[in-house]
């Protein structure tokens, strides 16, 4: 058989024809991929892998597979070399292999070249060297598969005609069948099972780096049942019975073998950042979708930037992955604005339900334009729908940056949907009134937010002064309570409820304020106000529990702008000036679930937070940048300073502490105190539990418009919305969850990017290196078999 297959390669060799397929192969490969406009060009992508060419490879090897292989049996039987090969001392199946092999090996060498591209792109990433080598690798081996079950096909094309050009088409024919073929048929059946026996849906698993064992079993399954069949066919004594087995019992028993694959194989994430290993709390709630679970993606388009297609793969990617887990999640793209005719209606509807488009700037052939496109998802379970937000804002960042974070989001995105849509609301959370929190319409876009998630209601603890054991029972019926920058100071009896409640294991959320000072008090005549401290008789309380409050105002250069008047009546003019005491919080390097990747927090007159030496585990949660002052109080504030240019130098406190996250097991504030009031079961020492303190109770605070409160966050004189919401929700998931959900979000997905100036600077020289060079090695590896070959012969 190894005599056969050196047979096989070299006959090709020996004929112009061969190097004119594999050149033919390298030189559409080059042109597509690096010199070419359009979706393939990976250049223009401005990605560092070569997800380009594991899209376009099979549709270029659907040719060069049938090239290479129409001449295996077809030739023979022209040429009536084909009895005579049949007498060699070798068994059907060994002349079938030794035909196929040939073909193996020479598409091996076809790809060979191809690594260059894989050289070009590390070279070309920023940083040099971040392309992901194990995703690399895995498609390499999905293109071989692939390759493989193209010349099994191939081959047994051959065999049905004399005729190469007949065998080259019928090869051709059936490749495309089974690589994309079914994926139409069950699109126009709506039977979505038929796709799983093409090759494209299996293909596409392995082309993204995940190597799974029924990928491998499908595509083993393919050759196995081609090569069968081909022997079958070539046989002089064919067999009426054994045709029989190897056209029905065949397939069965291959068939037979993918059922049993999918209920027990193995599946392998070869990428770097394990970006397609779905965490152990989605597979759960995955697992508990009983009925269709149907998603509509909004995601979909003609001209959408290269990022966003980008965003628009990686969300298949993952649907793909779910509905491979689970076949009740259904999905779907549409394109809302498809249709003129309905494309204003469309727009008008989904904005009402609260799906806003986002437009976007397209550069094509050096000319701008708008494009409008919907970044969300409704997924609908039983009577039930909730929209999904497909894009990770973050102000400043670039539109890489916007849709590498919303990669980073996907998951958590839909796995929060899905359990918003799978369990019942079950945790109850206190509001706290009676110590001069915030009034109802300043939490209110909060409020709302949370009662997708939880039930909510206000809890006020006046009734502690009469009857104090019933309303710490009361309150124990809830599993977090949340303080909005509470005003009047707290009595040692409500403290002595608020610490029980801790000590039987109930979490807090605490916005508070150690300096009272608000931005209204600004708006007069003068200009000025006072911040004065502000005692709200918590410090023991927060110093047992290891933190303190200190009454000092963060004033940080990296701040959010203050909008201010200039002129009077139609004159005047609203300008933005530096604003330093609304620090704006970037978590950036922060990987804590709670704070990863998310946008910038607005702060308003927050105070500075120490911590102390105890057994709970302390993480910071907000912290100032390094640009920071502190100022003491009593201060005096003016708006004026906005106009006034701040000293650097003045600016050296560093980072500062402006929420923490508390937890452990917790001592009771009154350990070896005299009680204020006798308990029934008193505890000195807590379960594990959880609280989180902000010095600022303004960061919980929505404004008001004309038509009542605005998105929290949303600043109506800059357009700008920041990520308080997103904090605070995150924030108290942490605090309640027991499912593990809201870990998915310190899941790093780290999309690689190519060096733009890099590129724009070598773009000719590498277009270059991947046109040529590839066929250079290609012709020198041919020359060099050529003059061994003559050697030896001449010998």
């Amino acid at each position: 058989m190894i005599a056969l297959i050196k047979k096989e390669i070299n006959a090709f060799f020996s004929s112009p024809i061969g190097y004119l397929v594999i050149g033919i192969f390298l030189i559409l490969n080059g042109l597509f991929l690096w010199l070419f406009k359009g979706e393939f060009n990976i250049l223009d992508n401005g990605f560092a892998d070569l997800s380009s060419f594991f899209s376009l490879a099979p549709w270029i090897l659907l040719i060069l597979v049938p090239a290479l292989c129409m001449r295996s049996f077809s030739e023979e039987r022209k040429q009536g070399t084909l009895e005579l090969l049949l007498t060699k001392p070798l068994s059907l199946k060994q002349i079938v292999l030794g035909k196929y092999f040939g073909v193996l090996v020479l598409l091996i060498l076809a790809l060979l070249p191809t690594l260059l591209y894989a050289y070009t792109v590390n070279q070309l990433s920023n940083p040099v060297g971040i392309l992901d080598s194990g995703s690399t690798l895995g498609s390499y081996f999905g293109l071989l598969f692939l390759a493989a079950a193209y010349a099994a096909i191939g081959v047994f094309a051959s065999t049905l005609s004399d005729n190469q050009i007949v065998a080259f088409i019928i090869a051709v024919i059936l490749c495309f069948v089974f690589y994309i073929g079914f994926d139409g048929l069950a699109e126009l059946t709506s039977v979505f099972a038929i796709e799983h026996i093409g090759m494209n849906s299996h293909f596409k698993s392995i082309s993204r780096g995940v190597f799974d064992s029924r990928d491998f079993i499908y595509f083993l399954s393919i050759i196995v049942f081609f090569i069968l069949i081909t022997t079958e066919h070539i046989s002089p004594n064919k067999n009426r019975r054994n045709t029989k087995r190897n056209f029905i019992y065949l397939p069965i028993a291959l068939i037979a073998l993918n059922v049993v694959a999918a209920s027990f194989y193995g599946r392998y994430d070869l990428t770097e950042d394990k970006r397609y290993t779905l965490s152990t709390a989605s597979e759960a709630i995955i697992e508990d979708i009983e009925s269709p679970l149907i998603i509509d993606v909004f995601l979909e388009g003609e001209n959408f930037p290269t990022e966003f297609k980008r965003l628009q793969t990686e969300t298949k990617q993952l649907l793909d992955e779910l509905s491979t887990r689970n076949s009740n999640i259904k999905f779907s793209f549409i394109d809302p604005i498809e249709d003129e005719s309905t494309r204003e209606s469309n727009i008008r509807q989904l904005s009402q339900r609260g799906l806003t488009p986002m437009q976007l700037t397209v550069q094509e052939s050096g000319r701008s334009s708008q494009e409008v496109i919907f970044p969300w998802a409704l997924a609908s379970y039983g009577d039930v729908t909730v929209k999904i937000q497909l894009i990770k804002n973050k102000l400043g960042s670039t539109q890489e940056e916007l849709v590498s974070n919303s990669v980073q989001h996907l998951e958590y995105a839909f796995a929060d949907a899905f359990s918003k849509l799978l369990y019942p609301k079950r945790r109850k959370i206190a509001v706290l009134k009676g110590n001069g929190q915030l009034e109802n319409r300043y939490i209110a876009d909060f409020v709302t937010t949370l009662r997708d998630y939880y039930f909510i209601a206000p809890f006020t603890l006046d009734s502690v002064a009469n009857n104090s054991q019933s309303t710490l029972d009361s309150l124990a019926n809830y599993d977090l309570i949340i303080s909005a920058k509470p005003r009047l100071a707290f009595s040692e009896k409500e403290k002595l409820v608020l610490d029980q409640y801790t000590m039987r294991g109930g979490k807090s959320l605490w916005l508070i304020d150690a300096v009272s000072m608000e931005k209204d008090s600004l708006y007069n005549a003068e200009g000025k106000s006072v911040a004065i401290p502000l005692d709200l008789n918590l410090t023991d309380f927060f110093f047992k529990y290891g933190v303190r409050l200190n009454p000092v105002l963060v004033n940080d250069l990296y701040s959010a702008p203050i909008t201010l008047a200039a002129g009077e009546g139609s004159q005047a003019q609203f300008n933005q000036l530096p604003w330093f005491y609304s620090p704006l919080i970037n978590t950036s390097e922060n990987n804590h679930p709670i704070v990863n990747n998310l946008n910038l927090v607005k702060l308003d007159f927050a105070n500075q937070i120490d911590t102390l030496k105890n057994t709970i585990k302390k993480t910071a949660l907000l912290e100032s940048s390094l640009l920071t002052k502190l100022d003491g109080a009593p201060k005096e504030i003016s708006l004026s300073l906005a106009t006034q240019e701040p000293d650097p130098k003045q600016y050296t406190a560093g980072r500062q502490l402006t929420g923490v996250l508390l937890e452990g097991e917790f001592t009771s504030v009154y350990n070896n105190r005299i009680l204020p009031f006798q308990l029934k079961d008193y505890q000195n020492f807590s379960p594990a539990t959880k609280m989180i303190v902000i010095a600022d109770g303004d960061l919980i605070k929505n404004d008001i418009g004309r038509n009542g409160p605005l998105e929290l966050g949303f600043d109506r004189w800059t357009g700008q919305t920041y990520g308080n919401k997103e904090f605070l929700l995150n924030a108290v998931n942490y605090l309640l969850d027991d499912s593990g959900l809201i870990n998915i979000r310190s899941k790093e997905v780290a999309l690689a990017f190519l060096d733009q100036t890099k590129v724009a600077e070598e773009r000719t020289k590498w277009q270059l290196v991947n046109l040529i060079l590839p066929l250079v090695l290609f012709g020198i590896f041919g020359l060099g078999f050529n003059y061994f070959r003559r050697k030896k012969y001449a010998s």
